[in-house]
């Protein structure tokens, strides 16, 4: 990965960086991409050679409701870098023509 790449993703995330920090992921990024697509192929390798034995039953937990309505409400509003009431306000991504 290029820096204007790693600022971008940077920017994207709402992470600051120094220089310092840009130059050390410059170096780092582009090997730790390459191990992860090395390991994500023997992974992919392993799952079409092994069979689903010993499966039995659904492990997926039920969908259901686990907390209280708005117990976390206040919480996220205060991260967020802009509001409209009780929504988090973002850029409009999505244009809809005749």
């Amino acid at each position: 990965m290029n820096r204007e790449e790693i600022t971008h993703l940077a920017a994207l995330s709402r992470i600051r960086l120094s220089e310092v920090e840009l130059t050390n992921l410059e170096k780092e990024l582009s090997s730790i991409v390459a191990y992860v697509s090395a390991v994500s192929d023997i992974a992919a390798d392993d799952v079409a050679t092994t069979p689903n034995v010993g499966v039995r039953f659904n492990i997926f937990r039920k969908d259901e409701v686990t907390n209280e309505g708005d117990q976390y409400t206040k919480d996220i509003l205060a991260e967020a870098p802009a509001t409209e009431g009780r929504y988090l306000a973002v850029k409009k991504i999505l244009e809809i023509g005749d």
